[in-house]
């Protein structure tokens, strides 16, 4: 089985969006045998990357960085697609943290590190805008030797 994880921004400016889902489907559902795909669907890339790869045939995993994790989405839309892509997941993992705190963001993003064969990263090559944000993740999994596929439009700069 082909694991294959993801972190990325929770925003993805127009000008990117269509970029990005092409590099995400091209790197899901060019993929022969089965796969697992692990997110923590956060709002953004986390959730596109889960909703397509449960489209592309992969079973997803999902990380839960917090107990209070729900309590973080803003918008009611986030919140039911948060809920209907976990539902829809074959497996759950929640970490210990009660509190979705950035140290928990980290733990969820590093573990997907430590899981996955690949990691899908929608970045715009900036630094984390705080702990466990997506530049972090991308070091954090580089030092494991993890590939890193980055995924973003060149020329385009996030808000």
């Amino acid at each position: 089985m082909k694991r294959i994880g993801v972190t990325g921004h929770r925003s993805i400016p127009q000008e990117a969006y269509a970029h990005v889902l092409e590099g995400m489907r091209a790197a899901l559902c060019g993929l022969e045998g089965s796969k697992e795909a692990l997110s923590s669907l956060a709002v953004g890339a986390d959730q596109l990357f889960a909703d397509l790869a449960l489209a592309c045939g992969a079973e997803l995993t999902v990380v839960i960085p917090s107990g209070d994790y729900e309590a973080g989405f803003d918008d009611e839309v986030d919140l039911a697609r948060y809920r209907m892509l976990k539902a829809r997941a074959a497996r759950e993992v929640r970490l210990d943290y009660p509190h979705s705190t950035d140290e928990a963001y980290y733990a969820a993003g590093a573990y997907i590190a430590d899981h996955c064969d690949r990691l899908l990263a929608v970045w715009d090559g900036r630094p984390a805008r705080g702990l466990g944000g997506t530049g972090d993740i991308v070091t954090y999994a580089r030092s494991l030797g993890r590939p890193v596929t980055v995924i973003w439009r060149d020329g385009v700069e996030r808000a």
